[in-house]
């Protein structure tokens, strides 16, 4: 699952894809913004951990994963 985190005063956005389900993902950021923790936290399909303050979330937009193309095709 892609996952686009937006951090307010931030000129980028955090993309990860997770390993985790969208009603996952989406709990997390509930938690994180009704006070439940301080910290976003979520884990990449490497096993990477990312971090975000609740108070700086922007948005969080959850999408279907891309396939990754290989090699050199006809469009």
């Amino acid at each position: 699952m892609e996952v686009k985190i937006g951090v307010q005063h931030a000129p980028r956005e955090i993309v990860l894809e997770s390993g985790q389900t969208a009603e996952e993902v989406e709990r997390a950021v509930s938690e994180a913004l009704a006070g439940k923790s301080a910290l976003l936290s979520l884990v990449d399909e490497h096993g990477r951990k990312i971090l975000v303050p609740a108070d700086r979330l922007a948005y969080v937009e959850l999408g279907e994963p891309a396939p990754r193309k290989v090699g050199f095709g006809a469009l």
